[in-house]
């Protein structure tokens, strides 16, 4: 017989995704362990056939453009397959949109950053107008009238897809559109007028080059109004029940993120309303900007811990030269290496949504941490997004690079984190912006790493080293990614040796802030316990 099918791998489903000790101990460190209950329901149904046949669905048929009925009339509208809709019930239903702000619980915003990247796994592209929606909110907050109208929307967890009147919702989602095609990342180019009504209302009229989730209720938009560049609450269904003069040119044709929709558009003096002082735009998204940075930290360390899980679970079960693969030494260096970039950004993501829940609450240290470390954290963690994703593709062979396996869908998604809200070099020179205008900030984050002084010989060299290159401010603009690649990675190690099992801890130290290893993954030096650090991706 020729068809008998051996050595094969049985399929990575019936799971609970939140069995993820990394994920877990920061969930409780961080104040949020009353939600570990939630945690692992959502969990097990994400490592589910049945979840991941919708993340399945949801990629093979990406959504189309309607940008006219039958009879001839404008409607502007998105379709999407029923696994979308699936996906994004769950998410809504669990709270991981913008619940966490009608929360009074400690830890309200480590939980939601906990099923965030729980069910990421289960698909990614729906995530953006679930983390869009969450960080909506902040920005919402600088109008109180507008805030009181639309929260109570905004943070229900009930999904109801459809462009109808606002007020005959059960709940609704946000969008955001900032990027222009003449300006990219510089949104202060913007040429989006807004011309204001006199009642409080403006007509907003331009081109946006990149409009996020443009099937959502409402979005924030950036305008030039007579006082400056602007924000603006633009709803796509007005309250008479009127569509509003926002048009749907096309929706791209991207590399990854295929289940979502992204659209370009204009408006036609399309009406918004104000958010926050007129000039003060740039000032008024930053905190949403800081957020879904938040979030882009969160689907990268989602994505490495899908990719790596799957990594491990293939090289348990295939067999190659006579010994299963995860016994054999240089593929146990690969997964540990490949474990350890996973972790790392695992502990950084729980820390860096506490920060957030504590600068929500009022603590300015904390704040000011937060600040600097997501920036820093920004760059490096979805830097490393893609590498790390094409080396768990690998440890797969060509099975790894056959649709079927899903890997090629990781691989693809990979970039994303890394262009939203800031390519590399945008979120590098945000780090030299939070050195230079906020003092706070540096001092937040070196008080942070001085937690871990003295435990780890290699971490304390690290941090000198970084200490003396912030002190040299000659071409720092040039050397900008460099000092962020290392305040990451002082900051991660400093997490991992107060927090991580000494494995993992002496295995980080060893290859990223003493440069014992090479530059690929798998070149783990001699000496450290890599069967306890592969451990750590076991499901």
């Amino acid at each position: 017989m020729t068809h008998d099918v051996f050595n094969q791998v049985p399929p990575f489903t019936g799971h609970d995704v939140s069995a993820d000790a990394a994920l877990l101990s920061g969930v409780t460190r961080e104040g949020a362990d009353w939600a570990t209950g939630e945690l692992h329901r959502l969990g097990t149904l994400a490592g589910s056939e049945q979840a991941g046949e919708w993340g399945r669905l949801a990629n093979e048929h990406p959504p189309v453009l309607r940008t006219h009925d039958r009879h001839g009339n404008r409607i502007d509208e998105v379709e999407f397959h029923p696994a979308w809709h699936e996906l994004m019930t769950v998410a809504v239903e669990n709270g991981l949109h913008a619940t966490a702000w009608s929360s009074a619980r400690p830890g309200a915003h480590v939980a939601r950053a906990a099923k965030f990247y729980v069910w990421s796994q289960a698909e990614a592209g729906h995530g953006c107008p679930i983390s869009m929606t969450y960080a909506s909110v902040a920005a919402l907050r600088h109008s109180p009238a507008l805030a009181a109208a639309w929260e109570p929307l905004l943070v229900s967890r009930s999904y109801d897809f459809g462009l109808r009147p606002p007020q005959d919702k059960r709940g609704v989602l946000a969008g955001m559109a900032m990027t222009e095609k003449q300006g990219g990342s510089d949104v202060r180019a913007s040429t989006t007028r807004a011309e204001p009504l006199g009642d409080g209302s403006y007509a907003l009229t331009g081109h946006k080059w990149f409009n996020s989730a443009p099937m959502c209720d409402v979005f924030l938009v950036l305008a030039q109004a007579p006082g400056g560049l602007s924000c603006f609450l633009l709803p796509r269904v007005l309250p008479d029940g009127t569509r509003n003069a926002m048009r749907l040119m096309r929706l791209k044709d991207k590399l990854g993120n295929r289940s979502n929709a992204s659209a370009e558009v204009e408006y036609d003096r399309a009406l918004a309303w104000p958010v926050g002082e007129e000039g003060r735009g740039v000032r008024t998204i930053l905190e949403m900007v800081n957020l879904t940075r938040l979030d882009c930290v969160i689907g990268s360390a989602a994505g490495m811990r899908y990719g790596v899980t799957r990594a491990v679970h293939h090289a348990a079960h295939r067999s190659a030269f006579g010994r299963k693969l995860i016994d054999q030494p240089l593929m146990r260096n690969v997964l540990a290496d490949l474990v350890l970039e996973s972790e790392a950004a695992t502990t950084l993501m729980t820390r860096l949504a506490g920060a957030t829940d504590r600068a929500v609450a009022g603590d300015r240290a904390e704040s000011a941490l937060r600040r600097i470390a997501l920036a820093a954290g920004k760059y490096w963690v979805c830097k490393r997004g893609p590498a790390h994703a094409a080396e768990a593709l690998e440890c797969l062979g060509g099975n790894g690079y056959v649709e079927e396996s899903q890997m090629p869908r990781l691989l693809r998604e990979s970039p994303l984190n890394g262009i939203w809200e800031g390519s590399g070099n945008v979120a590098a020179l945000d780090v030299l912006r939070a050195l230079g205008r906020e003092p706070e900030a540096q001092e937040a984050f070196f008080a942070e790493v001085a937690l871990a002084a003295g435990a780890d010989r290699r971490l304390d060299d690290a941090a000198d080293r970084l200490r003396r290159s912030l002190g040299d401010l000659s071409g720092i603009e040039a050397r900008a990614r460099r000092v962020a690649e290392d305040m990451a990675l002082v900051l991660q190690g400093s997490l991992l040796v107060r927090l991580a099992p000494p494995a993992v801890a002496d295995a980080f130290c060893a290859s990223r802030l003493s440069g014992e290893a090479g530059r690929a993954f798998g070149t783990l030096p001699p000496g450290l316990d890599l069967a306890a650090v592969v451990d750590r991706a076991v499901i």
